[in-house]
C-alpha cells in the first residue's frame, strides 16, 4: 500500500522546518503527515465510520494514497470539529455586536483569471466575485463554510481576502492600516484585510480533491521537474504510437485524429462514413439529410442504422459491441515547420491502429461497469460504451496508464485529472473553427453531459500533459501563498456535518448548490472519480435525476436537509449567501421553499454575473434567467425565542423589526436607484406568513389589518417601510439619485399580473382602453396549468373604476392635475376634472382597499369551495384561489384539506408557486407527526 506516494514530493519550503498542527510539533510536515495518516487508517476500520452520510465509495487504500491529514481527507474528515475549534480560539474575545446588512450589489467578475483556469469544473463561480461577499460579511480569521465547494474557489476567495493586489485588482481601495474601501475617498468601508479560514465539504470525493489542489499553493521548481522527467520517459517509450508520414517520408507528431461514426444505408445496406457524406467541409455544415455513395439514397441519422462491431475485449475479457468507428483526418506537426498539417490516414497509420489494437496493456487503468444514469444513457445505448475504458482509445488508454503509473506527488495527480477528460472519445471537434478559424483543437466533452457524438477527436495525452502544465503554472505563480492549514476539506454529505458538532460556530456561509436536474454531478465526475479509484455514495446527492428515482420533491427534501445542517452551523444573527442558476420556476421554488423551511429569512436576491455567455433578463419570482446571489440570515435567538412564546401580535412586528434591519436600506444599479421589492407592504405580510407557518403558529393578523398597522408603525418613502433610524440614510441617497426605478415584472400569471397593474395605475390612473394594449404588450404567457383571467376580472376584482358619480378620487387628482396644465386648480367636483377622470382605473386607498379585499377573498373562497367537492383531476386552477384556501385551511388547521387539494391539481402548480408549496409541506409534516404520536 503506497499510501504515502501522493504527498511525498510536496513543497520543500514547508518540509523544511518544524510543523506545529492540532497542539503537537512535529519534524517536518511529512512527519505531521504520517501521524495523522495512521490514525486515519485505524478510524477507517471502525464500521461505524463508514456509516456516516454520503462516505464514499472505495478502499481504505484508496482513501488514504488522496488524504493529507488533518487538512483533507477524502473520507468525512475526524479533525473538524479540532480544527474549527483551533481557529475559534485563534480568533480571541470580540466585543463588538455583528451587524450586517447584506451584500446588495450586483457582482461581475469573468473567468480569465489563471486559478479560475487551473483545472476545469461543472460549474464555478469565479473567486474574485466570492471575495466580495467574503469581505463584506467577515473579519480576518472568521470562519466561511462552503458545503457544496466543488473546485474550492471559496477557499481560494477567502485566503485572497489577505492579498493587498488582488483585493486592488477588484477596484476596491486598501489604506495602509489594511482598511478596505470602496474608493480612495473612503466614503464606504467593505471590511479589513486579512485570510479568512474555510470549510469545504463536498459529496464527491473529485470535488474534495481538485479542491484539495486548488487551495494551496505548488512547489514550481518540484512540480516541473517531476512533469518533465515523466513526460520525456513517457515520449521516449510510446511516442511511436502517435507518428505519421509527411511528405517526403518526413515523420510527423500525431496531435489529433478525427473519429466518425458509420451507418448502414436503409435501401442498400451498404457503409456510411458520417464524415464524408453528412460534413460540408466547404460551409462548415453538418448536412440534415446526406446521400449514400452507392445507391444515392438521401437518408438521415435516424433512418440509417448504426455499423456495429462484436468480439472479445482484452481489455475487460468479456466480449462487446460497440459503434463503429473510423479514423478520418490526422492533424499532425513536422519538426522544423511552424504549421500544423493534416491528412487522410494512410496504409500506415491504419496498420499502426491495427498493430496498438493487438498490444496489451501493462499497467493499471479503471474498468468499472458504467452505471445507468440520466447522462450515461446515451453513450451506453448509442454507442456501446458500457465501461469506462470504453470511452478512451486503445493508445490513449496505454499512455494515460503509463502516466497515471509514475506520478509521485498530489500535485501532479491533480494536473493528469486536469487533463484526463480531454483524452475521451467524447470530445467535441468544432467544425467551424476548424475550417474558418483554423483551430478545432480545443479539446473536451460538451459541458454538462455526457454525450457522446458521431464526430469525435481523439487528442493526444503528450499534447495535453503539457498544455495543463503551462496552465497550472500560470495560477500557481499568480498565487503562491495558498497554505493549506487555512482550509479544512471534508468528504460527505452537507446533510451531516462534524457529526452533529460545531452549532453555532460558522461566521458566513457562502455555497453554490446543486440546481435541481441542471447537472448530475456524480454522473459527470465518473472519469475523473475512476482513475482516482474512489466514487461518490450518490444515495445523498440534492438532484433531480430520473435513474435515481429523484423528483421536485426528493430534490427539495434533500436540500431543506442540507439547508437545515447550515442553519445548525451558522451563528444566530450571521449571513449565508447561496449562488442560484436554474430557468425553471419550480427549482427556484423549492430553494426558496427550503431556505424558509430550514429557518432562514431571505432578505435581498441580487445578480451574480459569472460573464459565461449566459442570457441576462429581469428577475421575477417565477423566471430565473441569470445567475442570483440570494442573501438569507439565521434569525437571533431572542427573535426566534419572542415569536414562538408571544403567538399575539406582538411578536409580528418583533418579527419586521428585525427583518428591516436585515433588508438593504437601498439597492442600485449604476447610478439609478432601484424600488427594493423586501421592503413593498405585501411582500412585508409575505414573509411574516411564511415564518409563522414555518414554525407550526397561526398568524395572528389579517393582511387588512398589516397594511393599516404598517402605515402608524413605519415611515414610508416610495411605497416602501423603513426604521426611523434608516430613513435618513435613505433620503441621502434619495437626494442624490434619480428617482427609484421599479423593476421590471414578467406576466405569466394571476399575482404577477395583479403587481404589474398595480406598479402601472399607481403611477398613471388609466382606462381600459389605455391600459390593454400595455397589458398584452407585457404578457409573456400564462403558465399553462393555472387559469388564465381576462383583464376586466383583474381589473374589477383588485382596483377601483371612477364612474363619476362622486367626486374624483386623491389618486386620479393629484396624476391630473399633476400632468394637465388645463386641470390644475380645479375642485375635485368640477365637470372638466369628473370628464377626464370618469372610467379610470386607479389603486384603491388602505381604507378602500380593506373593503375590496374583502369582497375578493369571499369570492376567491366561493371558488375553492368548488375544488373542494371536485372529484376529479383540477386540469387550470386559479392559483389564487388554492393561495386563499389553503390559508384559510391552515388558521382553522384543516390540514387534510390542503392534502386532498393537492392531490387533484398538477404537479407543477404546486411546485411552482412557494406559498403553496409552503403550506402543503408543513400539511405533511404536521399530519406524519400526528400519525407518529398516534402510533
Amino acid at each position: 500500500m503506497e499510501q504515502n506516494s501522493l504527498l511525498e514530493n510536496e513543497s520543500t519550503e514547508r518540509n523544511s522546518g518544524p510543523v506545529e498542527c492540532l497542539g503537537l510539533t512535529f519534524e517536518n510536515d511529512e512527519a505531521r503527515r504520517a501521524h495523522f495518516t495512521k490514525l486515519l487508517a485505524e478510524k477507517l476500520k471502525d464500521p461505524e465510520f463508514r456509516k456516516i452520510e454520503g462516505f464514499p465509495i472505495g478502499t481504505d487504500e484508496a482513501i488514504i494514497e488522496l488524504s493529507d491529514p488533518p487538512y483533507y481527507t477524502a473520507c468525512p474528515n475526524p479533525w473538524l470539529t479540532d480544527i474549527v475549534k483551533a481557529w475559534e480560539s485563534e480568533k480571541g474575545c470580540k466585543d463588538e455586536d455583528y451587524s450586517k446588512e447584506p451584500f446588495a450589489a450586483d457582482v461581475s467578475e469573468g473567468k480569465s483569471d489563471p486559478m479560475y483556469n487551473a483545472h476545469s469544473y461543472h460549474t464555478k463561480v469565479p473567486h474574485k466575485a466570492i471575495m466580495r461577499y467574503i469581505l463584506h460579511y467577515t473579519n480576518p480569521g472568521d470562519i466561511v463554510f462552503d458545503g457544496f465547494c466543488g473546485s474550492g474557489m471559496t477557499s481560494v476567495a477567502a485566503q485572497l481576502c489577505g492579498d493587498r493586489d488582488v483585493i486592488s485588482s477588484l477596484g476596491y481601495f486598501v489604506d495602509l492600516n489594511g482598511v478596505i474601501y470602496e474608493s480612495p475617498s473612503r466614503d464606504n468601508r467593505i471590511g479589513t484585510l486579512g485570510v479568512r479560514k474555510t470549510i469545504l465539504n463536498d459529496l464527491g470525493p473529485s470535488a474534495s480533491f481538485i479542491s484539495y489542489n486548488n487551495s494551496h499553493s505548488a512547489d514550481i521548481k518540484s512540480l516541473t521537474s517531476e512533469v518533465k522527467e515523466i513526460s520525456e520517459s513517457i515520449e521516449q517509450e510510446f511516442s511511436h504510437l502517435y507518428k505519421t508520414y509527411h511528405e517526403d517520408k518526413l515523420i510527423g507528431n500525431i496531435h489529433y485524429t478525427i473519429w466518425s461514426d458509420i451507418y448502414s444505408c436503409p435501401e442498400c445496406t451498404s457503409s456510411i462514413n458520417f464524415w464524408e457524406s453528412a460534413i460540408n467541409l466547404d460551409t462548415a455544415k453538418v448536412l440534415d439529410k446526406f446521400k449514400c455513395p452507392s445507391c444515392g439514397t438521401l437518408t438521415t441519422k435516424k433512418e440509417a442504422e448504426r455499423v456495429w462491431e462484436t468480439g472479445f475485449s482484452a481489455i475487460n475479457k468479456n466480449s462487446y459491441k460497440t459503434a463503429r468507428k473510423e479514423p478520418v483526418l490526422i492533424i499532425y506537426s513536422v519538426p522544423g515547420h511552424s504549421k500544423r498539417f493534416s491528412k487522410k490516414p494512410d496504409e500506415h497509420d491504419i496498420k499502426l491502429l491495427d498493430e496498438i489494437n493487438n498490444h496489451k496493456i501493462e499497467s493499471w487503468f479503471p474498468d468499472n461497469p458504467i452505471p445507468d444514469g440520466y447522462n450515461t444513457r446515451q453513450p451506453i445505448r448509442s454507442h456501446g460504451l458500457k465501461s469506462v475504458s470504453d470511452f478512451y482509445t486503445k493508445r490513449n488508454l496505454i499512455v494515460l496508464s503509463e502516466i497515471h503509473k509514475r506520478l509521485k506527488s498530489a500535485k501532479s495527480k491533480f494536473l493528469f485529472t486536469g487533463f484526463v477528460n480531454g483524452a475521451t472519445k467524447l470530445n467535441q471537434f468544432h467544425l467551424k473553427n476548424y475550417v474558418f478559424g483554423g483551430g478545432g483543437f480545443n479539446p473536451g466533452p460538451r459541458k454538462g453531459t455526457l454525450y457522446a457524438p458521431s464526430i469525435s477527436m481523439e487528442a493526444s495525452p503528450f499534447s495535453l500533459l503539457k498544455d495543463r502544465l503551462k496552465t497550472q503554472l500560470r495560477a500557481y505563480e499568480k498565487y503562491k501563498n495558498l497554505h493549506k492549514e487555512d482550509v479544512v476539506i471534508n468528504c460527505g454529505s452537507t446533510t451531516s456535518i462534524a457529526n452533529k458538532a460545531l452549532e453555532n460556530s460558522i461566521d458566513y456561509i457562502f455555497i453554490d448548490p446543486p440546481f435541481g436536474s441542471n447537472l448530475n454531478y456524480s454522473e459527470l465526475s465518473l472519469f475523473w472519480e475512476s482513475w482516482l479509484r474512489i466514487l461518490t455514495n450518490n444515495k445523498m446527492e440534492a438532484i433531480e435525476n430520473s435513474v435515481q428515482k429523484k423528483g421536485g420533491d426528493e430534490y427539495r427534501e434533500l436540500m431543506t436537509k442540507c439547508f437545515k445542517e447550515a442553519f445548525r452551523l451558522l451563528k444566530p444573527n450571521h449571513w449565508m449567501t447561496v449562488e442560484f442558476s436554474n430557468t425553471k420556476a419550480t427549482v427556484w421554488n423549492n430553494i426558496q421553499s427550503s431556505l424558509s423551511e430550514a429557518g432562514f429569512i431571505i432578505a435581498n436576491v441580487a445578480a451574480l454575473d459569472k460573464k459565461q455567455g449566459g442570457i441576462n433578463s429581469n428577475i421575477s419570482n417565477t423566471a430565473v434567467r441569470q445567475d442570483l446571489a440570494i442573501s438569507a440570515y439565521k434569525p437571533s435567538e431572542g427573535l426566534i425565542k419572542q415569536v414562538i412564546k408571544d403567538t399575539n401580535v406582538n411578536s409580528v412586528w418583533a418579527f419586521v423589526d428585525d427583518y428591516l434591519q436585515h433588508v438593504p436600506v437601498f439597492k442600485s444599479s449604476g447610478d439609478k436607484l432601484l424600488l427594493s421589492r423586501e421592503r413593498d407592504s405585501r411582500i412585508l405580510y409575505d414573509r411574516v406568513v411564511s415564518y409563522f407557518v414555518r414554525n407550526g403558529l397561526n398568524i395572528p393578523i389579517s393582511s387588512n389589518e398589516f397594511q393599516n398597522e404598517l402605515n402608524l408603525r413605519y415611515i414610508n418613502r416610495d411605497e416602501m417601510y423603513f426604521l426611523p433610524e434608516q430613513v435618513s440614510l435613505y433620503d441621502k441617497k434619495r437626494i442624490s439619485q434619480s428617482s427609484p426605478m421599479q423593476l421590471s415584472i414578467f406576466i405569466d400569471d394571476e399575482a404577477s399580473a395583479i403587481e404589474w397593474l398595480r406598479g402601472e395605475l399607481k403611477i398613471k390612473p388609466r382606462t381600459y382602453a389605455e391600459i390593454h394594449p400595455l397589458f398584452i404588450n407585457e404578457l409573456s404567457g400564462w403558465k399553462k396549468n393555472e387559469l388564465q383571467l381576462e383583464l376586466s376580472t383583474l381589473l374589477e376584482q383588485n382596483f377601483i373604476k371612477y364612474d363619476g358619480k362622486e367626486g374624483v378620487p386623491n389618486q386620479i387628482h393629484t396624476y391630473l392635475s399633476t400632468n394637465f396644465k388645463d386641470m390644475r386648480g380645479l375642485a375635485k367636483d368640477d365637470p372638466l376634472l369628473v370628464a377626464k377622470a370618469k372610467d379610470r382605473w386607479y389603486v384603491p386607498d388602505p381604507n378602500k382597499a380593506g373593503d375590496l379585499e374583502k369582497v375578493r377573498l369571499r369570492a376567491l373562497l366561493r371558488e375553492f369551495e368548488v375544488y373542494k367537492t371536485e372529484k376529479k383531476k383540477i386540469k387550470q386552477p386559479r392559483a389564487e384561489a388554492l393561495r386563499a384556501g389553503f390559508n384559510h385551511c391552515w388558521e382553522n388547521q384543516d390540514l387534510q384539506t390542503i392534502l386532498d387539494i393537492s392531490a387533484k391539481i398538477p404537479p407543477a402548480v404546486l411546485q411552482e408557486d412557494e406559498k403553496l408549496l409552503m403550506f402543503y409541506d408543513n400539511a405533511v409534516t404536521l399530519t406524519s407527526n400526528t400519525d407518529d404520536d398516534w402510533d
